[in-house]
């Protein structure tokens, strides 16, 4: 008994040792399989989009114009075919995008909302800076941070504020406030549909969503990232990076899942790009007889990197894996772009819609390609232009001359004034907005330029672009640069030092724009240092210059 006993108790031990070292090695895989018992994903749903009247109440070119934004989701400067780009040299053509702009305006100077992907969402549907109303960093989990903090490289070391957990919310708690205004809101009230598919992250409590943010009816999942196909799916091909802890997390918690007018989640029927391309149709010519809006933000080509099978064996004369699967997401988001303006053609409403079409920061450092960003230097979660310097088209055949190209700086703040105007919304003018209304400077109408300055901040880390100068400024590690973008685009000389005066100017500004800032609605827990001039799957090297994110 006794020996029956103590093989009992260290078979207990062991077992539990073995538990222990798993659940450490392991640990950061809990998000996702609390999820996958809490809110199972259901098999696939068809989605029924509510039906408009069978005949228009108004003629084409009388009723407001419908307003489509497309939003990719890291998108790199490189990855288009339109300006002689492309991934891999051009060998993954974009038709469909770069068409956007050829038959519309190229905003060749067109600035993302932030750095990262949920405050550049928030500031695109807002018309507002996100750091006037404190949404300043991108809601993640707290055991997305932890793992992050405590990732070990060769590089300088993350920062991981432990102090800070107690005064951090649940990520789904991480909201836009109530009181902030949607260019769906705008819209709604003014009589169009308001339709959102894809990619949400802007809080998931019940007055967050996007079904209370101003959307009739939505096909979305709301967290930062989405599974393209299940893990595994004979459909598709992954590339999966080890040494980025980003997408070790992504790959063990993700699912492959949208949810309907907030109902419980289901997969959908084939790949997520197409599926939402193919969805984005429907409820197009489900709404053609009336005035619409229509946000259609993509997870492509966000990591985890996967792409269908078709799209991957089409690329067959790039010889590098990772980059052919990240060439076959492109491939893929440019047919669903395709997708939605052929829709937009079929239903006669290609002359009376404004197109929008951007991505919502630079290509990633942590998914080891360096020509994401491509001649700029930098990445998203990085102030440099490869961060935020993005492509950014609209077209409006009714109102926008064909092959229009404006070079001013304009920004993502934009989209809601613009759209506004064209809907003969008037925007309220207590509320500080900081887009303009840019069908007026394209066509020529308005004189000057949209922006003196555009602004932007992650915790100690802030930028200003004013005219042709650029100022970054950075705590961790502390560090001045000031850029003269017009002799140097790629940012490779710092002149903080020879030009004092400007220096001071710039700095100014740049205080007196932060004191109008609200404070951060939770504090950071991680500060992530990122490479200037690298991909994160390169060593780092002495005298590389960085910044670190605070998130």
């Amino acid at each position: 008994m006794k020996k029956g006993l103590r093989r009992l108790l260290v078979a207990t031990a062991i077992l539990l040792g073995i538990g222990t070292l798993l659940f450490r090695r392991y640990w950061y895989y809990l998000p996702g399989l609390v999820a996958s018992i809490t809110d199972p994903v259901l098999p696939n749903q068809p989605v029924a989009w509510a039906p408009g009247p069978e005949t228009a109440a108004a003629p084409p070119g009388r009723r407001p114009p419908n307003v489509v934004l497309i939003l990719a989701d890291d998108l790199g400067w490189n990855d288009l075919t339109f300006g002689g780009g492309g991934v891999a040299g051009g060998q993954v053509p974009t038709p469909n995008i770069d068409s956007i702009g050829r038959d519309g305006v190229v905003f060749t100077n067109g600035y993302a909302g932030n750095a990262t992907c949920a405050p550049s969402r928030a500031a695109i549907l807002t018309g507002r800076y996100a750091t006037r109303f404190g949404f300043e960093f991108t809601p993640v989990n707290r055991e997305f941070a932890r793992l992050l903090g405590h990732f070990e490289a060769d590089g300088p070391p993350p920062i991981y504020h432990a102090d800070r957990e107690k005064d951090v919310p649940k990520m789904a708690d991480m909201v836009v406030p109530s009181s902030e205004i949607t260019i769906a809101d705008l819209l709604r009230a003014q009589g169009y549909r308001t339709i959102m598919l894809g990619k949400w992250h802007l809080g998931e409590t019940p007055t967050a969503v996007p079904q209370a943010r101003g959307f009739d009816e939505t096909l979305v999942f709301l967290p930062g990232a989405s599974l393209f196909l299940p893990t595994g799916d004979p459909r598709g091909v992954e590339s999966r990076q080890d040494f980025d802890p980003i997408d070790r997390f992504l790959w063990a918690n993700l699912p492959f899942a949208v949810s309907h007018d907030g109902g419980r989640r289901f997969e959908p029927s084939t790949y997520m790009t197409d599926y939402l391309g193919d969805e984005a149709a429907r409820a197009i010519a489900a709404n053609r007889n009336r005035p619409f809006f229509l946000y259609l933000a993509f997870n492509a080509p966000h990591t985890p990197l996967q792409a269908l099978r078709s799209d991957y064996d089409a690329l067959s004369g790039i010889a590098d894996h990772r980059l052919r699967v990240y060439g076959a997401m492109i491939r893929s988001l440019d047919r669903a772009v395709g997708t939605v303006l052929a829709a937009l053609r079929e239903n006669g409403l290609e002359d009376d819609t404004l197109v929008f079409f951007t991505s919502d920061n630079g290509g990633a450092h942590y998914v080891g390609l360096p020509d994401l960003n491509e001649p700029f230097r930098g990445w998203k979660a990085t102030f440099f232009e490869g961060g935020i310097h993005v492509p950014f088209f609209a077209r409006w055949p009714a109102a926008i001359p064909r092959g229009t190209t404006y070079a001013p700086a304009v920004g993502h703040v934009d989209i809601f004034s613009t759209a506004a105007a064209a809907a003969g919304v008037k925007t309220e003018t207590e509320r500080a907005l900081d887009g303009i209304d840019l069908v007026p400077f394209v066509t020529g109408r308005a004189t000057g330029v949209p922006h003196e300055s555009l602004y932007w901040r992650s915790g100690p880390y802030e930028t200003l672009l004013a005219g042709d100068w650029k100022l970054q400024v950075a705590e961790t590690p502390k560090k001045t640069w000031l850029f003269r973008l017009s002799d140097d685009p790629t940012e490779k000389h710092d002149l903080s030092a020879a030009e004092p005066a400007k220096l001071r100017e710039m700095e100014a500004r740049l205080a007196k724009i932060d004191a109008e800032q609200a404070k951060s609605l939770w504090p950071s827990l991680l500060e992530a240092p990122v490479p200037i001039d690298h991909p994160l799957d390169q060593p780092w090297q002495p005298g590389d210059e960085y910044v670190y994110w605070s998130n």
